[in-house]
């Protein structure tokens, strides 16, 4: 996977940066290399660098986004999440062949303190670039158009960091279910359905828009660098069904899951009983599932499930687990 970006360095590559690291001379012989060595030398502390990025980096930023499958391995990324862990390893690489100008006895242990500023420089860095607010924060201005509603207020902070990624929301500008489990974090409400994301981040937006020149550098021309969203295909024409119906149940599963954990979560915050909390969040997020996946009848299989007391208290003791509560 690696190999998509960059020649694979080889032990002569690796053994070399090392040495250079321990003589002092890392930075140096970099700013003094030609190309072809100067990509050896990259190959070479990227080769240390990404398993540190991946498991001190990484890996819990995925567990933050309930995302349990990223932070399995590489190979098990998502295309927005791969991208985010290469712009990291990038930045840690560019931070050492700058920085590396003391003799390092021990790279990776240099390097691990070296992970947080170099990956937040090189973040507000490409932010910055596209025209994004470096650190977004709320302005004043902002906060009083919005009423100061908890919720509003935490919106237009989210759209502003979304503006400044590279990530995409596949068809759609927003990221719509992800803001959802959001909301449910900042409100204790259910899970909102998508027509109420939709007008409240009109409201958020139209607020913004008081301010047009500044609407249209923190948030128009950042939007403008990312990738226009796929248009659907027209009604008329049948769908190709490119997955299976389990596939197609187990991703609707993972995202209901991710909306559940986080509700769970700030509910469980706030002092409420874990019992009743997973039972309540369970019902609200899986009620509209009008069958079991994998399942063919219509029965009510969510009443079911959660009246067993033993197949209740697994449900929570597995939520529970997965929260490390």
């Amino acid at each position: 996977m690696l190999d998509t970006i960059r020649p694979a360095p080889g032990p002569a590559d690796v053994t070399g940066v090392r040495r250079l690291a321990r003589d002092g001379l890392l930075a140096g012989s970099a700013a003094a290399a030609r190309p072809g060595a100067l990509a050896r030398l990259r190959g070479g502390v990227y080769a240390v660098a990404w398993p540190l990025v991946f498991t001190r980096v990484t890996k819990p930023l995925e567990h933050r986004r309930r995302h349990p499958d990223c932070a399995r391995g590489l190979e098990w990324l998502r295309p927005d999440c791969l991208d985010r862990f290469h712009d990291d390893v990038e930045a840690v690489v560019e931070h050492a062949l700058r920085r590396a100008t003391g003799p390092i006895e021990n790279l990776e242990g240099w390097l691990a303190t070296r992970l947080n500023p170099a990956t937040v420089d090189a973040h507000r860095r490409r932010r910055g670039e596209i025209g994004a607010l470096q650190r977004p924060r709320l302005p004043s201005w902002l906060g009083e158009a919005l009423g100061g509603d908890p919720w509003l207020c935490d919106l237009a902070v989210q759209i502003l960091v979304w503006a400044g990624v590279t990530a995409t929301a596949g068809a759609e500008l927003w990221p719509l279910d992800g803001w959802a489990a959001r909301r449910t974090e900042v409100t204790g409400e259910p899970v909102a359905g998508r027509d109420t994301l939709d007008r409240e981040v009109g409201q958020v937006l139209a607020a913004m828009r008081t301010r047009p020149k500044w609407h249209a550098e923190h948030v128009e021309r950042p939007l403008g660098h990312k990738q226009a969203p796929v248009a659907p295909m027209p009604s008329e024409l049948p769908a190709l069904e490119l997955v299976g119906a389990h596939e197609i149940d187990d991703a609707r599963l993972t995202g209901l899951a991710e909306q559940a954990l986080a509700a769970i979560e700030a509910r469980l915050d706030r002092g409420e009983s874990p019992a009743a909390t997973v039972t309540a969040v369970v019902r609200t997020v899986f009620g509209g599932l009008d069958r079991a996946p994998g399942a063919g009848s219509r029965d009510d299989w969510l009443a079911t499930a959660l009246a067993d007391r033993g197949r209740l208290e697994g449900i929570v003791a597995t939520a529970l687990a997965i929260l490390g509560r």
